[in-house]
């Protein structure tokens, strides 16, 4: 075994979890060893819708600019398809994605970005790049193997799978983003619920120009029911769009009771040519593997010194785009708060609260996804598939609905409402953007606990402690705009109130100088650096000019006060201190 190398944090995977946990590290001075058993990042799409929640993380970062020039826009997301195949008959279109007219002010009224569409490969090198140019190390071939934690830190042993080398690290924070199959959180024993492999999956990569088939209805998906195929009896499969409009990844199902089929280039190819419906298309097969469906989360993320983060503690099905998205945000709590513990800016039971606040969110997240299965199953049922007792008779179902019968004019009312039903998989708006912390890192105000309309479909703005900071846009004095998000970040608190708040200066002051943690303050009002020309700032926020909210560094909203305290110097002490477990 070679001589131990130290660092400060060692990560285990480059996936969205990993590569981002690193890069938010990295960004504040921290020593990180990041490593990939592999040669290089995820080769295949994988992951790819990327909410507004994961954009504001990668802005925070620096890198939405750059994540936009590899992504899809969000104006080519949103027609999402329901065909016998790309060239054949349509059965009908739901908008995804916010695209929906009537949905389109929701989701430019509560986050400065866009969502897009960012295929994992290209999302990967995007945040290792952003590691290694803040200092990381990084280290591809290289395996997580074993590890002992003691009360200072964490004896890592790692293998370099070129030369069969062990390496030792010694490191005093390790993090498990390895994936669905992680090795770093079975040893250290995490509890799960849920169950791995209910459901089998085919993927196939290929090229092909499909532009005729799709450019007249943009989407990131179009799902092809096909009765008699090969596989199951029914089939429903999956294009996906990669790249526009000439790279595809088409997904099949198998039964896991049977095992995967036997994949050869001439069967993959022609499944592929069964969903697009014209075997003329030349198509150019990258490759093809098989996956399966799971149900699972962790209820604890995290023992001692050693934290489990992404699929390593959330596995669930793809519906709904919450994969890759979680995992960043599982890091991007995460990051901050071994940061400041490192930094000696804050008290490690600070740490203890990644569990108390991610958790709830794994099995949120894979629940909705779980449940969103469900909202298939009903269109099938308006087409008269499931009660079918033939290939032929599924075709003639199908077929029905275009007489002009009662009976079929009520088979297309059952469709179109089964096509509605998929809104909560793809417009849950509220699951991505409503995320709440209750924790001993939020300072409570004492206010009713909120109620929505539909928590999971609409987002809705607070300022409660535990809440994301509402965005609105406020202006320089130069008229440039700039986000209240924006005024926040960046690793660090931020505080913001209005006129008649300035005495916060100084309370952020006194309270830097008192626990040596920065707080940037923001005055917005009439006169000042940043004024609200619109309203809506003072529309949201629920403080009054002089009150106060303490932002985090991953902007939730940790300390509220509606008007100046008597004693707001004190009070700001108070409530940071609690906030990084120092009170």
């Amino acid at each position: 075994m070679s001589a131990t190398f130290e660092t400060d944090v060692a990560v285990v995977g480059t996936g969205p979890a990993g590569a981002s946990a690193a890069a938010l590290l990295a960004r504040e001075g921290v020593n990180v060893l990041l490593i990939n058993r592999y040669g290089w990042t995820a080769p295949t799409p994988r992951a790819h819708i990327t909410n507004q929640r994961t954009m504001e993380v990668l802005r925070d970062l620096g890198k939405e600019e750059e994540a936009g020039f590899y992504g899809t826009s969000n104006d080519l997301m949103g027609e999402n398809t329901i065909c016998a195949s790309l060239a054949g008959e349509e059965f009908g279109r739901i908008n995804t994605w916010g695209t929906d007219v009537r949905r389109r002010a929701d989701y430019d009224e509560c986050s400065p970005t866009s969502m897009c569409d960012i295929p994992q490969n290209f999302l990967e090198p995007l945040l290792v790049k952003s590691a290694a140019l803040d200092k990381a190390k990084v280290r591809f071939d290289t395996e997580y193997v074993s590890h002992i934690q003691d009360a200072d830190g964490v004896d890592v042993v790692m293998r370099d799978r070129l030369t069969g080398e062990d390496i030792s690290v010694r490191a005093k924070y390790l993090i498990g983003a390895d994936g669905a199959n992680s090795k770093v959180t079975e040893d250290i024993a995490l509890p799960m619920e849920g169950q791995m492999g209910k459901s089998g999956s085919i993927n196939l990569l290929f090229e092909a120009d499909l532009s005729k088939f799709v450019a007249h209805r943009p989407s990131v998906l179009y799902w092809v029911i096909q009765p008699g195929s090969d596989i199951g009896g029914l089939g429903i499969g999956v294009v996906r769009m990669v790249r526009p409009w000439n790279k595809w990844l088409a997904i099949w199902g198998y039964d896991v009771e049977q095992g995967p089929p036997e994949l050869t280039d001439e069967f993959a190819t022609s499944i592929i040519h069964k969903l697009i419906g014209d075997d003329s298309i030349d198509v150019k097969l990258e490759g093809y593997n098989t996956w399966t469906v799971n149900d699972m989360y962790a209820t604890t993320l995290q023992k001692g010194r050693v934290f489990s983060t992404g699929d390593a503690i959330h596995r669930h099905p793809p519906t709904n785009g919450l994969g890759s998205n979680t995992s960043i945000q599982d890091s991007f709590n995460l990051a901050w708060k071994i940061a400041m513990v490192l930094k000696g800016q804050a008290d490690p039971s600070l740490l203890e609260t990644y569990t108390t606040e991610r958790a709830p969110i794994a099995s949120q997240i894979v629940k909705r996804a779980k449940k969103s299965l469900g909202d298939f199953p009903p269109i099938a049922m308006a087409l008269g598939l499931p009660k079918a007792k033939s290939i032929d008779e599924m075709y003639a179902n199908m077929a029905a609905r275009k007489d002009s019968t009662p009976e079929a004019e009520a088979q297309r009312t059952a469709l179109r409402g089964a096509i509605a039903g998929t809104d909560y998989v793809y417009n849950a708006h509220g699951v991505e953007m409503n995320q709440r912390y209750d924790s001993s890192a939020i300072v409570a105000d004492g206010s009713p606990d909120e109620t929505f309309a539909d928590e999971e479909l609409y987002h809705q703005a607070s300022s409660r402690p535990g809440a994301p900071l509402p965005h609105a846009w406020v202006f320089r004095r130069d008229g440039s705009r700039i986000s209240t998000k924006d005024l926040c970040g960046n690793g660090g608190f931020s505080l913001i109130t209005g006129l008649g708040g300035e005495a916060w200066h100084d309370a952020a002051k006194a309270a830097e100088q008192s626990l040596g943690v920065p707080v940037k303050v923001s005055v917005i009002g009439p006169g000042t650096e940043l004024e609200d020309h619109y309203g809506h700032w003072a529309n949201v926020r629920e403080i009054t000019d002089s009150g106060a909210l303490l932002v985090r560094p991953d902007f939730h909203i940790g300390y509220r006060v509606s008007n100046l305290p008597n004693d707001p110097a004190s009070d700001l002490t108070q409530a940071l201190s609690q906030i990084l477990g120092r009170a």
